[in-house]
């Protein structure tokens, strides 16, 4: 498999039946193909759905907040931007699943803009990371260029400071535990000095490191 189906099969396995979960555009929307059987979430949309599902014939003209067809499930509801955000201001998001451009070992997340780079503008990311109960980062590792993304201090504009909860990667799972950054689980066949070499931010190894879960495989 590749790496961002290995990313978002490992999300999948955080997240809890009955669950309000908010999915960011690119490799976090793949996290709903992998969850486990026995676990159904509802996903909210911060322009303005909750309950959205697959794409259907019925409903041809629904996107998502990236831009994306889909759909609505039986019992979902539409409404305005306003109220859409009142939920997750509110905390009524139980997680978020956001993708990353880098973050550091104090929790801090950049992923909204680069610098003399066209953007669309920050969306709802930074209304997420504050409001959301647990905040996911799936991204690679590294960049293309193989820099690393997990660092000692964000180089780019934050998007939020101190509201990273966990980060997933294709080579391991970092957890913040009490303000440090814990190494929690390795990927098959991937060593501690492979991710050490990869990872710049300084972080402590979990007592029982473990080998990452990604559920049950097709």
């Amino acid at each position: 498999m590749d790496n961002k189906e290995l990313i978002a099969r490992r999300v999948a396995q955080e997240l809890k039946d009955g669950d309000v979960v908010n999915l960011g555009i690119g490799l976090p929307t793949q996290v709903v193909n992998y969850l486990p059987t026995d676990v159904h979430i509802t996903l909210q949309s911060e322009n303005g759905f909750l309950g959205l599902g697959p794409k259907t014939v019925d409903h041809p003209n629904i996107v998502n907040a990236g831009g994306q067809p889909c759909g609505i499930i039986a019992g979902g509801a539409t409404f305005d931007s306003a109220f859409s955000f009142v939920l997750i201001r509110g905390g009524h998001v139980d997680a978020c699943v956001l993708g990353g451009l880098e973050v550091d070992q104090d929790a801090n997340l950049a992923n909204w803009m680069v610098p003399g780079k066209m953007v669309p503008g920050m969306g709802g990311a930074m209304d997420l990371v504050t409001g959301a109960k647990k905040v996911i980062i799936a991204m690679e590792h590294c960049t293309k260029n193989g820099e690393a993304k997990i660092l000692r201090h964000c180089t780019l504009p934050l998007t939020a400071k101190g509201k990273v909860n966990m980060i997933v990667t294709e080579l391991a799972v970092f957890e913040f535990r009490n303000g440090q950054l814990y190494l929690i689980e390795m990927a098959n066949g991937v060593d501690l000095t492979t991710i050490k070499s990869k990872t710049q931010a300084e972080f402590l190894i979990a007592e029982k490191l473990k080998t990452m879960s990604i559920g049950h495989e097709e």
